[in-house]
């Protein structure tokens, strides 16, 4: 029988892995699943460009790489359970699968709000469909638009909403500034700033009780009583991990799937994680394990993964270097390293906060990350400061047997 590694997942992770996994010399069978019908695409211009209408559904489709030409893709159907000793996996379908390698990539889905109230009207952005739907919802005349939570999504979309010419543009947080969690106060009320300049108004310190309406959503009711009117709202209020498939296997699921530093999960030679969905420690900063959910963290951890899943990890620390970029209106927010890191030590390093600035996040005196926010030519300061960070060595110089 043909060896074969199966990849849960068949978003941009799924597609590295199995990219990875070729670069990594295995020469098997590659089977890759996933519960949307779409081959895998690009995620972040979904809340931006496409839902502003500049770039097409089609255009964000990836272009595999030869080497994965194939291996074979089932779309369309989803991992239900999995039996790690067994070493199988069902899908919904009632196939099962057996694999002598798993990669782990079902990432991530929107968490939704437990309030009571109409369902329709309310919407996440989180795939090609959400994007659709919301597209079409947002491109009514005079539509009032409320987005609940001030995260880089819920700030994107209402950045995108104003861009649109929606009526009215409503943020709801409750915590006291935007992007407040991962970037901290200085940024937070650098953007918040910005935004409101832009016709964007907070509603902050403040949650959701209910949704009024009787078969669509007609408003946002909060916390004090008060109703925010709506047509359409967005839910931007975290994400919830993919990991219930594998629940009676013995692994830490608390918050994604807990991994070692060679991203096996619970131990496991014949398992790896990669993507959103792993929680594994990064050698650059300690060994606490967390999630990372930027656009690097796929083909980081997939690099890693597929050496460790052919039996050849490399005998050094992972500690790849996170980084993201998030456009809202006419400026970017450009990150390297790990700024929730250090977000109790925050210093400005280049221009002002009331302008273009660049800030450096420290812990114990140590730079571990840098924000730009602003045009291109703060941006690109951010850049140069990727190489700093880069040059640091790591923390943990262990690495797991």
């Amino acid at each position: 029988m043909t060896a074969r590694i199966v990849v849960a997942g068949a978003s941009m992770a799924g597609l590295r892995a199995a990219e990875q996994l070729r670069a990594a010399g295995w020469r098997g069978a590659i089977t890759v699943v996933g519960d949307e019908p779409h081959p895998p695409y690009n995620r972040p211009p979904l809340s931006k460009e496409v839902l502003a209408g500049r770039a097409s559904f089609e255009s964000l489709a990836f272009r595999p790489r030869a080497s994965v030409s194939d291996v074979e893709w089932r779309l369309g159907r989803k991992a239900v359970a999995a039996g790690l000793d067994e070493r199988t996996v069902r899908l919904d379908d009632g196939t099962e699968l057996s694999y002598d390698g798993l990669v782990v990539a079902t990432g991530m889905r929107p968490r939704r709000l437990d309030c009571p109230g109409p369902a329709a009207g309310r919407h996440t952005v989180r795939t090609l469909d959400d994007a659709r739907g919301l597209r079409e919802a947002l491109t009514r005349p005079g539509v009032r638009v409320v987005v609940v939570g001030a995260g880089f999504i819920g700030c994107e979309v209402a950045a995108t909403a104003v861009g649109l010419g929606a009526a009215e543009v409503t943020v709801v947080d409750p915590l006291p500034l935007p992007m407040a969690g991962p970037l901290g106060e200085l940024l937070g009320r650098a953007l918040l700033r910005r935004h409101q300049e832009r016709g964007v108004r907070f509603v902050l310190g403040a949650g959701v009780a209910r949704f009024t309406g009787a078969e669509r959503v007609t408003g946002v009711e909060l916390g004090d009583g008060s109703v925010l009117p709506a047509d359409v709202v967005v839910e931007s209020v975290g994400s919830v991990a993919n990991t219930e498939w594998l629940d009676g296997n013995g692994l830490d699921l608390t918050d994604g799937v807990l991994t070692d530093a060679r991203l096996r999960a619970g131990g496991r030679p014949d398992v790896v994680a990669v993507g959103d969905v792993a929680r594994f420690p990064n050698a650059r900063y300690d060994g606490v394990p967390r999630r990372v959910e930027h656009w690097c963290i796929p083909t980081d951890t997939s690099r890693h993964a597929a050496k460790t899943l052919v039996g050849d990890a490399e005998p050094v620390p992972f500690a790849p270097l996170p980084s993201f970029w998030s456009d809202q209106h006419d400026f970017r927010l450009q990150s390297f390293g790990a700024p929730v890191l250090g977000k109790e030590d925050v210093r400005v390093l280049d221009g002002d906060p009331d302008g273009d600035v660049l800030v450096g996040y420290h812990r114990d005196g140590r730079l571990v990350g840098v924000v730009a926010l602003g045009g291109q030519a703060i941006a690109a300061s951010a850049a140069r400061y990727r190489a700093e960070l880069l040059k640091q060595p790591a923390l943990t110089e262990t690495v797991s047997g």
